[in-house]
């Protein structure tokens, strides 16, 4: 007769595994609930209240979040960064997919090239936001020195509001190297044999890219565009050294406005229900961009 293990020696062994299993994730359960979950209940809590980090809070219930529907500064900072989000993103991926095609090709000193490219990530985003001061200086830039070869005159980068958003754009491309490794990753595993059977069936250098590159890679397109959507609503520490929101409040990003309400105007009730905002609307683009990857993003079965 075999013999079979007692049901109190079972829920030992289980009750061992279970306590063993949380002990290996009891520092990020700490870490997710004292930097994460414990943070933004309270920021919630703060976004009732009206409070200047001095006085006691005070509660007002939705009084906040009715001044941040009236506000014209919180919907400019707003709109500052819908408008470097839509316009940025798009370029940041066409960019990075064109070097990845490029650097996946037979050229001498590939991989040099993938490293230069790859480079500015590893640099401090303070650092970066004073070089690149440097480079849209109207009279000193180096920007405006490679336009004076065609016969353009200097322009004022950071000084007009007109053209203070398209240079943040253009700062934007210094880090897309991130993007670019994930495309060679991903460019790397499609199989060989699509290419050969496409070529033996007449298909050109375009119809392959556009039937077999394309949508073999646009997981990694989606999950470069997610990753790129939200970070570039983050924007901060660029436009808080170098224009401070300005000129005319063309680069008060709505991040820097939270922090200037909290921070500055120590209006720290206001900012939390502004974060809350800004929160609803990168989950909400989130959600719509997951939703509206059924119709374009295919992945192996």
């Amino acid at each position: 007769m075999t013999n079979q293990p007692s049901f109190s020696l079972l829920r030992r062994n289980r009750l061992r595994d279970w306590t063993a299993g949380y002990l290996f994730a009891a520092p990020f359960i700490i870490g997710f609930f004292a930097f994460y979950a414990y943070p933004m209940g309270y920021s919630l809590w703060m976004s009732f209240q009206k409070w200047d980090l001095l006085s006691p809070p005070k509660f007002i219930g939705l009084a906040n979040f009715t001044k941040l529907l009236q506000d014209p500064v919180s919907r400019l900072s707003l709109y500052n960064s819908f408008y470097y989000t839509v316009i940025a993103v798009p370029l940041q991926l066409v960019l990075a997919f064109a070097l990845a095609l490029a650097l996946t090709q037979p050229l001498r000193f590939r991989d040099l090239y993938r490293g230069g490219f790859y480079m500015p990530i590893l640099i401090p985003i303070v650092a970066s936001a004073v070089v690149w001061q440097r480079v849209f200086h109207p009279e000193y830039g180096i920007l405006n020195e490679v336009l004076g070869w065609f016969g353009i005159a200097p322009l004022k980068w950071l000084f007009e509001p007109s053209l203070a958003k398209p240079a943040f754009i253009i700062m934007s491309f210094w880090m897309i190297g991130r993007m670019m490794v994930i495309f060679i990753a991903g460019l790397g595993n499609i199989p060989v044999s699509l290419y050969e059977a496409a070529s033996l069936d007449g298909a050109g250098a375009w119809q392959r890219l556009r039937h077999i590159t394309i949508p073999m890679m646009t997981p990694l397109i989606f999950y470069n565009m997610v990753i790129a959507i939200i970070n570039s609503f983050q924007t901060f520490i660029p436009a808080q050294i170098i224009t401070q929101g300005g000129p005319e409040n063309s680069t008060l990003f709505a991040v820097l406005n939270i922090y200037r309400q909290g921070f500055e105007y120590f209006n720290m009730g206001y900012a939390a229900a502004l974060s809350w905002e800004f929160f609803i609307i990168i989950l909400g683009f989130t959600i719509a961009q997951f939703y509206m990857s059924k119709r374009w993003v295919f992945y192996e079965e």
